[in-house]
Order: structure tokens, then C-alpha cells, then sequence
């Protein structure tokens, strides 16, 4: 079977790319928008992007009606953005916090979970998540045609919060992490089945 993604209608493509990139992991964005009100929202086009600096990218797509997602409002008003990792334990509140909620609704409190605020950006953080990165808006790029419209955003992250017991010997302990990532359609994946691999060594 040969593709070309180009060939393809949106809802094609899409399938085709996030069912063969996986498993991803998601990026669970706490922002403030320009009246105060909080939102959280998951994406899983989400990445390292570099070392030092350190980057972080988040792809978010537009509405369907060509208008822009809240978190990217958000992020183009307040210059910042929390990116929470979503562990086991807050599965169900990251699923809920997908819903197309009103511009004015609190999505923490529809999901029950506990802003925080953050130590150097105006955006709060998820006090239940084991990973927090303060993140600053480093630069927008936008490609496609509206309605269907994809901009991706590029932050520094300039504070990391780690839950006590994860950290030791200047890492996090990963296997004690217990994050979630996405697969394709509807499903997800639990990251506990961990193998060890060294790399080879240098001739």
C-alpha cells in the first residue's frame, strides 16, 4: 500500500498520521485567557524541540468553523502556557477536559481539578500532575487553508515542577512516572511496559 498524505480529504490524513506516530505524549495545557477565565485542553502533537534553549511544540488545530481554539487565544494573549503530563491517575479529567466548553467556562472546575499558581508565568498550573513546565511563547507558525487550519506553537520552558520521590540522580525516574500517551482513534496506551536497551558503543 502506497499514500500520499497530499491525495488524502482531512479526516484521512489525519487518521493516517496519528495512527501511525505512536504512541504520543500529551501535552495537558493549563492557560489564562484575557478575562481571567482558566482552560485546560489535551494535544498530543506535542514534542521536545530543543535541548538549550529548551523547547517544547505544541500542534493545535483550529475549529471547524475556521475560528481559533481557546488555547491558542490564550497563548496569543498571555504569551505563556503550562504543559502538564497527564499520568494514569488523570485520565478521566483529561478526557473530559476535551469537550467544547464556552469560552467563559473554568475547565478546572468541570473537571475538578486544582489550579496552582505558576512561579514565572501568569498561566496556573495542575496541582495533580507529577510534571509541570512554565512555558513562555517562543514563536507561532501556522500552515494549512481554513477552515482547516493547524498552528504550531513553540514555548521555552523556564520552570519545571517535579513531584518529590521522582527526581533522583539528575533524572526522573520515568518507570515511576506512569504517564499516559495516544494512540489512534480512540485509544490510549499505558507506558509501564518499560525494556532497558544501552547504546552500542562508539568503534
Amino acid at each position: 500500500m502506497k499514500i500520499d498524505p497530499k491525495n488524502l480529504d482531512w479526516k484521512d490524513a489525519h487518521e493516517l498520521l496519528l495512527s501511525a506516530i505512536v504512541p504520543r505524549p500529551i501535552a495537558f495545557v493549563s492557560t489564562i485567557g484575557p478575562d481571567g477565565v482558566y482552560n485546560l485542553a489535551p494535544f498530543s502533537l506535542f514534542a521536545p524541540v530543543s535541548i538549550q534553549p529548551a523547547l517544547v511544540g505544541i500542534g493545535i488545530g483550529w475549529k471547524r468553523d475556521g475560528s481559533k481554539k481557546d488555547t491558542l487565544v490564550n497563548i496569543e494573549s498571555s504569551k505563556d502556557f503550562v504543559v502538564n503530563l497527564v499520568t494514569d491517575e488523570l485520565a478521566q479529567e483529561m478526557n473530559e477536559s476535551s469537550r467544547n466548553f464556552p469560552r467563559e467556562v473554568d475547565e478546572f472546575k468541570e473537571t475538578g481539578l486544582t489550579p496552582v499558581k505558576s512561579d514565572l508565568v501568569k498561566s496556573p498550573r495542575v496541582g495533580e500532575s507529577a510534571v509541570s513546565l512554565e512555558c513562555q511563547l517562543r514563536q507561532v507558525l501556522e500552515f494549512g487553508q481554513l477552515p482547516r487550519r493547524n498552528s504550531f506553537i513553540i514555548g521555552e520552558v523556564i520552570r519545571a515542577h517535579v513531584r518529590d520521590g521522582l527526581w533522583a540522580h539528575d533524572v526522573i525516574k520515568t518507570p515511576n512516572l506512569k504517564v499516559i500517551a495516544r494512540m489512534g482513534e480512540e485509544l490510549y496506551c499505558r507506558t509501564t511496559d518499560i525494556f532497558e536497551m544501552r547504546k552500542p558503543e562508539e568503534f
